[in-house]
């Protein structure tokens, strides 16, 4: 894909961002889908190395992962991958496995990083394919071996604007600049046991082998952060300040932070929250940089509302993952939308469900982990290991997960009572795109499903129940931004389209 000038002007402001959730639910298609009507498409930038691996080794229906690995700019190391990993007619018979792909490592993996980059410059790839509206990638700073390298085969692709949460992405803003460059640049790692972070080396110019792809832009920075105090500690200094902001409460789906204070939980067992949770948007509009709000603004009251209190626009997540083009299992798609029109699904702030410690929403679906039985009879097995945590032991550097065995994480220092109920959201989440590990006896990985609690936008987005495009999510909220313009208070009606996925809706 050609590469726009470093010097091209800056693209709109986007009033709506689409959220990067989960492992390929906000894939290529959706952001594209979001991007053509002239707003932030994201897609989700964790495990893309081995979304990559599996739709290659899945047969590569429609040949849009060997298209964009057509256009990487050192065609061995695409040509590599396709060799490792292409299966022209999907997966054999039977209960035969995956195959696996190499982990991230603090002392090397040139072969993960490879493939690491891989990923993100195919999704970021297609989801830029054919049209010049922007595109966003979204990573967990909690992954940061694989900071460097998924952000550098983003940028290869063209990315236009980087989000980082799940801690605090302080270091992103000068990656950003410096892998745009070709410069090599250190990922400083968090060491369980370590008084201090560990170096971590990653040099584009030697991936790229001599290989001089077009100019590279620096993506704009987003950081994701839950109260202003964050904020403003990133913002203070100009080597960790990014571009602007999304404030995410503690109503967005996947992980939230943990409410300030002690942990409390109500009588169902979820984290409390109180009034410290909640973001004063006049202390964020001092900052200078524009923000976005996410969790629970699916509605043009919402959007009016954030505009109004200074926030360039919103953040939605789960009316996009709801929609035609989320990557989401459709027939996990469809039973989460029949359950919750029905007035029965149940959504659980679970705190203790990721192996992260931050709380977690997990949908309550039949056949999925949420059920005690199917999360009993799986076997616990860490064979992906995003969320593991380096650990500094009397024989070196080890990397433990809450998920894992729990003899193996006790082994590494880990505490038995810390792996109680934890869920193993890797392997989860790719089940929930339909891209399930296979295992002995003929078993497949049961999904992990994640959403938003609050779902009351959908009688309104969809009155019929009948399924919705991300168009239609983009066309229904933008009477928030009528309603701003000519201060009106009204609803602003659904403003609903004709056509565009099967009738009038």
């Amino acid at each position: 894909m050609p590469q726009p000038p470093t010097n091209a002007p800056a693209a709109p402001r986007p009033w709506l961002i689409q959220g990067g959730m989960g492992v390929g639910v906000s894939g290529w298609r959706l952001a594209r889908a979001v991007s053509v009507t002239g707003q932030l498409g994201v897609v989700s930038g964790t495990a893309l190395d081995v979304v990559l691996a599996r739709v290659l080794q899945s047969g590569d229906p429609g040949g849009h992962a060997r298209r964009a690995l057509a256009a990487f700019p050192v065609p061995e190391l695409a040509r590599d991958a396709l060799e490792r990993y292409f299966r022209p007619d999907g997966p054999p018979e039977g209960s035969a496995p995956l195959r696996a792909t190499p982990r991230l490592r603090a002392s090397g993996g040139a072969q993960a990083e490879v493939l690491t980059v891989l990923g993100s410059f195919v999704e970021v790839w297609l989801a830029k394919e054919g049209h010049d509206g922007v595109i966003g990638i979204n990573y967990l700073e909690k992954i940061q071996l694989a900071t460097a390298p998924a952000m550098f085969g983003a940028i290869l692709a063209g990315v236009d604007h980087v989000l980082v949460g799940a801690g605090v992405p302080g270091q992103i803003p000068a990656l950003a600049t410096r892998l745009a460059r070709r410069e090599p640049c250190v990922t400083r790692i968090a060491v369980a046991g370590d008084e201090e972070p560990l170096d971590h080396l990653f040099d584009p110019a030697a991936l790229l082998a001599g290989h001089r792809p077009g100019p590279l832009r620096r993506p704009r920075v987003l950081a994701i952060v839950s109260l202003p105090v964050l904020a403003a500690y990133l913002a203070r200094d100009g080597a960790t300040r990014p571009d602007g902001f999304v404030i995410e409460t503690s109503g967005a789906g996947g992980h939230s932070a943990p409410p300030r204070g002690p942990m409390s939980l109500d009588a169902a067992g979820e984290p409390v929250y109180g009034p410290r949770d909640h973001p004063d948007l006049t202390k964020m509009a001092a900052l200078g940089l524009p923000f976005w709000l996410a969790g629970g603004q699916a509605s043009p009251e919402a959007v009016a509302a954030a505009r109004a209190r200074g926030a360039a626009g919103v953040q939605i997540g789960s009316a996009f993952a709801l929609c035609e083009e989320s990557g989401m299992a459709r027939h996990l798609r469809e039973e989460l939308l029949g359950r919750a029109y029905a007035g029965t699904l149940t959504v659980r702030n679970d705190p203790a469900a990721s192996p992260t410690a931050f709380p977690f929403k997990v949908a309550e679906l039949p056949g999925t982990v949420s059920e005690p039985e199917v999360a009993g009879a799986r076997r616990r097995v860490c064979d992906l290991g995003f969320l593991r945590t380096p650990v500094r032991g009397p024989r070196g550097l080890v990397y433990r997960c809450a998920a894992e065995p729990v003899a193996a994480y006790v082994r590494k220092g880990g505490t038995a009572a810390d792996a109680e109920g934890k869920r193993c959201l890797c392997n989860g989440l790719l089940a929930t795109i339909g891209l399930a590990q296979r295992r002995p006896g003929g078993r497949t990985e049961p999904p992990l499903v994640t959403i938003g609690k609050d779902l009351s936008f959908l009688p309104r987005l969809s009155p019929d129940a009948s399924p919705y495009t991300a168009a239609d999510v983009v066309e229904w909220l933008s009477a928030g931004r009528r309603m701003r313009r000519s201060r009106h208070a009204g609803t602003g009606g659904t403003g609903r389209r004709q056509g565009a996925g099967g009738g009038d809706r």
